[in-house]
């Protein structure tokens, strides 16, 4: 089977061990790409939704057994362990079947850029809410990626291609967006502070490519809901990729030009105008 090689490829928010997770999806990205370093970024387990109730695909124990795969066959992997798999932090420094385990870690692209990677939960704002606030945004949340699964179940017996409704809702939704837009601003502020060109993130399930006073911000997404992975090219150009029945290129960045993604629906069957003006700009590019 061809694959197509990047240099770097970042993944999070995986959240294996919820029904939510789109394990077979992933598994067709893993098995056609290859690449030199793979991140994973966080969240790949949801050992804290397993805690709370024990739930398992066998798509999930091939997606643990695969990454070992890519592990075993010379790619350089490492596990920064997010909020959901917090338990693994006391693992940093250790290796297991070849992937590593670190806290975050630095990665200097094929250009010469430097991207501090990280999870990224640790730009939540101190004032999130109280208890109550954050329970209500949980449900909420879980409100909407059970209609997601619904909706993707009766999509797929009718062969129709994936659609992101939980990013097609959060995007309609003001104030969802404006706490996107702050957590972006606080993150390009402190890889600006710390002189980064830009940081590689997850953590909030809205993968994104910007350009922000200067530096880049770029989210990788997730694999419950965007169903995307950042991949760097042999130039050090960064692109967000979406993979279901049809693989989108959603926004890019070289050293030469920057083009967002787009904030709201991702990866639609036929292509919006948007997508394909964004698609000829990259072949022009």
């Amino acid at each position: 089977m061809s694959r197509t090689t990047f240099r770097s490829v970042f993944l999070s928010d995986v959240h294996l061990g919820t029904p939510d997770c789109k394990a077979a999806y992933l598994l067709d990205f893993l098995r056609t790409v290859r690449c030199e370093h793979l991140y994973l970024v966080g969240d790949i387990i949801d050992l804290e939704a397993l805690g709370r109730r024990r739930w398992w695909h066998s798509d999930h124990s091939e997606v643990l057994l695969t990454l070992l795969d890519i592990a075993r066959s010379g790619t350089r992997v490492t596990y920064i362990p997010g909020n959901h798999d917090a338990m693994l932090r006391g693992l940093a420094g250790e290796s297991f079947g070849g992937i590593r385990i670190e806290l975050e870690a630095e990665h200097v692209g094929a250009d010469g850029r430097r991207y501090r990677v990280s999870h990224g939960d640790e730009f939540d704002p101190e004032h999130v809410g109280r208890r109550w606030m954050l329970w209500l945004g949980e449900a909420l949340h879980r409100a909407i990626c059970w209609t997601n699964r619904r909706l993707h179940a009766w999509r797929r017996r009718r062969a129709k291609p994936y659609l992101p409704l939980s990013i097609i809702i959060k995007s309609h939704i003001g104030r969802a967006l404006a706490y996107i837009r702050a957590y972006e601003a606080r993150v390009a502020q402190r890889a600006r502070e710390e002189g980064f060109d830009g940081h590689i993130c997850g953590h909030i399930h809205f993968g994104h490519v910007r350009r922000m006073d200067g530096v880049l911000y770029l989210n990788d997404g997730d694999w419950v809901e965007h169903c995307t992975a950042l991949v760097e090219d042999q130039t050090g150009a960064m692109e967000l990729l979406h993979w279901s029945e049809q693989a989108t290129a959603l926004g890019r960045a070289s050293s030469e030009i920057v083009l967002p993604s787009p904030a709201a629906a991702l990866a639609l069957a036929p292509l919006t105008a948007m997508q394909r003006n964004l698609s000829q700009l990259h072949r022009a590019a």
